[in-house]
């Protein structure tokens, strides 16, 4: 039988060390005209998050969407966003936090400024990120490219791409009505 002594070694060597992504690293996306930076995924947590670092310029934003499984939170770094959900529409603001829980609301948010937005997104478990690079373009880290094309050919690829993450996209005015 293993001494104590042995067996605390043996859990010291399973533990983990800190993960560190500095301001440059961490994969840059370009999604829907956004810049999303990866900055862990589900594949260095084991699936139980990932935190996704958003540039929204103005206008920018993804359109109406839901996702049953998972929850995704947002807090504000700066800027000033405008969450839209089917429960009602709330202004973000420096340090405001955002909770979208987990069952399928359907949500959006949008800059409505003329100044760049800068927001952290957690989202448990992991998954979205994985949408996003499968849908977004590579930049460097804050740059930007303009949002794509979205023709109906496109709408219907975007679709079906978010089924297979979890996601239902809806129609930009879905929250108008």
């Amino acid at each position: 039988m293993p001494s104590l002594t042995s067996i605390i070694h043996i859990i010291e060597k399973l533990k983990a060390a800190p993960l560190t992504i500095d301001s440059q690293n961490g994969q840059s996306l370009s999604v829907v005209g956004d810049t999303y930076r990866i900055l862990i995924s589900g594949k260095e947590t084991d699936g139980a998050f990932a935190t996704i670092d958003m540039l929204i310029p103005p206008n920018g934003g993804p359109g109406p969407h839901s996702h049953a499984d998972f929850e995704e939170s947002f807090y504000v770094i700066e800027g000033k966003i405008e969450f839209k959900s089917e429960a009602g529409t709330y202004t973000a603001q420096q340090g405001s936090f955002v909770s979208i829980p987990k069952g399928g609301i359907v949500h959006c948010f949008k800059n409505k400024t003329d100044t760049m937005a800068h927001l952290l997104c957690t989202v448990v478990p992991s998954g979205l990120e994985e949408m996003f690079m499968e849908i977004g373009r590579p930049v460097a880290t804050g740059a930007f490219l303009p949002p794509p094309e979205m023709d109906a050919e496109s709408i219907k690829e975007l679709q079906a791409l978010a089924e297979r993450s979890g996601q239902k996209v809806y129609p930009p005015d879905f929250l108008d009505k």
